[in-house]
């Protein structure tokens, strides 16, 4: 299992996937905005999204975990 995490500090405008999707690498998964930029976090390899901590309008610090795949 891998756990994406927040490279950054910012808000999470959009979730982009929920529990159960298959995701591929490269696809995006959340949207963060960080500096009054839009930032993607990006799935770093192929799998199933297990578990989305996170929701739209939360604030996440640097490092914190964003989605969980299998």
């Amino acid at each position: 299992m891998a756990v994406i995490r927040a490279e950054m500090a910012g808000k999470v405008l959009e979730v982009l996937v929920v529990e159960g999707d298959v995701v591929s690498e490269d696809q995006d998964l959340i949207i963060i905005e960080s500096m009054k930029m839009q930032i993607p976090v990006g799935c770093p390899e192929e799998g199933t999204v297990v578990k989305v901590f996170v929701v739209p309008e939360q604030f996440v610090n640097e490092g914190d975990a964003i989605v969980e795949l299998s």
